[in-house]
This record gives structure tokens, C-alpha cells and sequence, in this order.
């Protein structure tokens, strides 16, 4: 898993990903899913693709230590990708997923009026 993108927590979420007036992609994932590693390294690469981004950020959350959230998305399997765009979540996907399809998902919410 990607040591450089920010961990979230229950009691963040609402800073980080609510209060953001951008774009947050959150990467949920668990220690032993082996699907999640893999986007991890996607997510680092496409997080490092819009480091110039002040209004985009890519943060991730363990499942297993962040219940409130995970019930509150109805996240049932892992890696759970929710893209959220001035606080709302606009795009939710369970499973892996490759570089050019998150890529596109997050043109496609940047793109949106």
C-alpha cells in the first residue's frame, strides 16, 4: 500500500473529504486484499499525475478501522473507491479497476458542472 497518500479516519472524514471543496477520490481497502495493493500503486501514480492540483487529492481508508464511514457507504467489499466533488458523493465502484478507467472517472467528475 502507498505510503504517500493521506490516511483518513472516521473522525477526518468530515474535514477531509466533506469540508473539501474539490475533488477527493477515497481509496478504501484492508490490509489483506491483495486487489488493494495493486490500486494502491495506481493511486500513488494518478495522485502524483495531479500533485499541481490545489482543488484534487487522493486519500485512503482502512475498512477495518473506519466502521462509521464504511456503514454509512454501504461498502461491502474491497477496494471501494468513492469519488466525492464539493463534499457530495458523486461515484462509488467495489473491485479493481484500471489506471485508465479511474483516470477517466475522474475526468468525468472534474468535467461535470
Amino acid at each position: 500500500m502507498s505510503e504517500n497518500l493521506k490516511e483518513i479516519t472516521d473522525e477526518s472524514f468530515q474535514n477531509e473529504v466533506i469540508d473539501n471543496d474539490g475533488i477527493v477520490v477515497v481509496d478504501y481497502y484492508a490490509t489483506w486484499c491483495g486487489p488493494c495493493r495493486g490500486i494502491g500503486v495506481v493511486m500513488e501514480e494518478i495522485s502524483r499525475e495531479y500533485s499541481d492540483s490545489d482543488t484534487f487529492k487522493i486519500v485512503k481508508g482502512n475498512i477495518e478501522e473506519n466502521s462509521d464511514s464504511v456503514n454509512k457507504f454501504g461498502i461491502n467489499g474491497v477496494p471501494a473507491i468513492l469519488m466525492f466533488k464539493s463534499g457530495e458523493l458523486v461515484s462509488q465502484h467495489v473491485g479493481l479497476r484500471s489506471k485508465k478507467d479511474l483516470k477517466r472517472d475522474i475526468e468525468e467528475v472534474r468535467n461535470a458542472k
